[in-house]
C-alpha cells in the first residue's frame, strides 16, 4: 500500500518532474495546430477501435466458453476439434489470418453471383465484417485455452458439494462451475483484452480506418511523424488504463471464495 509519506518519496517526485518536463516540452516545441482539421476523422477512428474491441471481446468470449468447456469435459471428438482450432489460430500470425479472410474469402464471395445479389453483399464488400470475424476468432482461441484451465482448476469438492445438494448438471454448471471458472480467469481475461486492443491496428491493413488508420492519414497528409504517433500512443495508453481499472474493479467486486 502507498502511504502519504511514500507517495512523496524522492524517486516519485523525480519521476513526476521528468514526466511533467516531457509533457511541457511536447506542448511547447511540437506542432499541434493540425488537430482541429483532423479531429473528426480521429474521433471516428477511435470510435471504430472501441466498438471493434468491445464486439470482438464479447463475441469471442461467448465462443471461448464452449471451446474451453469442450476441452475440459466434452466428448473426445469435440475436445480434439476445439484443441485443434486453438492450435491453428494461436499458431499463425493474426495479420495472415486477416489477409486470408479479407483478400481470400472476400475475393471468393465477389465471384459468386448469388452472394453478390443477396442482401448481405453491401456488408460483405466492406472491410469491417472480416476484421470483426478475425479478431473474434483470435480472442476465442486464446481465451478458450484460458477457460479450459479455469474449468479444470475449479476444485472438485465444490462440484461434489453441489451434487450433494441435489443440483442438476445444468444447475451445477450455471451456479458453481461457470461462475468459479470466470472468477479464476478474470485476471488473465483483463490482460487478454488489453492485448486485443493492441491487435486492432492491424485492421488498417485492409482499408478500415480505425484510430491507427486515422493517424496514418494525418501523417501522410501533413508529413509529420512524431506528433501524430505520440498522440496515438497516449490514446491507446488511456484506453488500456481504463481497461485495467475496470478489470481491477471487477476483481475486487468478485468474492475470493
Amino acid at each position: 500500500m502507498i502511504t502519504p509519506k511514500s507517495f512523496w518519496s524522492p524517486h516519485r517526485l523525480l519521476l513526476a518532474a521528468i514526466g511533467s518536463a516531457i509533457i511541457i516540452s511536447c506542448a511547447v516545441f511540437m506542432r499541434w495546430d493540425w488537430i482541429p482539421d483532423y479531429y473528426e476523422i480521429i474521433l471516428a477512428g477511435i470510435w471504430r477501435t472501441i466498438w471493434l474491441l468491445v464486439a470482438s471481446v464479447v463475441l469471442g468470449f461467448a465462443l471461448a466458453l464452449p471451446i474451453g468447456l469442450a476441452q475440459a469435459a466434452g466428448p473426445k471428438p469435440l475436445a480434439i476439434l476445439a484443441r485443434q482450432f486453438c492450435n491453428i489460430i494461436r499458431g499463425t500470425p493474426l495479420l495472415l489470418q486477416l489477409w486470408l479472410l479479407y483478400y481470400g474469402l472476400g475475393s471468393v464471395f465477389s465471384t459468386i453471383p448469388e452472394i453478390r445479389g443477396s442482401a448481405m453483399w453491401p456488408y460483405l464488400r466492406q472491410a469491417w465484417p472480416y476484421a470483426l470475424l478475425c479478431l473474434t476468432l483470435s480472442f476465442a482461441a486464446y481465451e478458450g485455452e484460458v477457460m479450459r484451465g479455469a474449468f479444470l482448476g475449479v476444485p472438485k469438492g465444490e462440484l461434489e458439494a453441489g451434487r450433494a445438494f441435489g443440483f442438476s448438471e445444468m444447475q451445477l454448471f450455471r451456479k458453481i462451475w461457470l461462475p468459479r471458472a470466470i472468477q479464476r480467469a478474470l485476471p488473465t481475461l483483463g490482460g487478454e483484452v488489453v492485448l486485443q486492443l493492441k491487435a486492432t491496428p492491424l485492421v488498417a491493413t485492409i482499408t478500415m480506418i480505425d484510430a491507427y488508420g486515422a493517424f496514418s492519414k494525418v501523417r501522410q497528409d501533413i508529413f509529420l511523424t512524431y506528433e501524430p504517433l505520440l498522440l496515438l500512443a497516449l490514446i491507446y495508453m488511456m484506453i488500456a488504463g481504463l481497461l485495467v481499472v475496470l478489470f481491477r474493479y471487477l476483481e475486487n467486486r468478485t468474492p475470493s471464495s
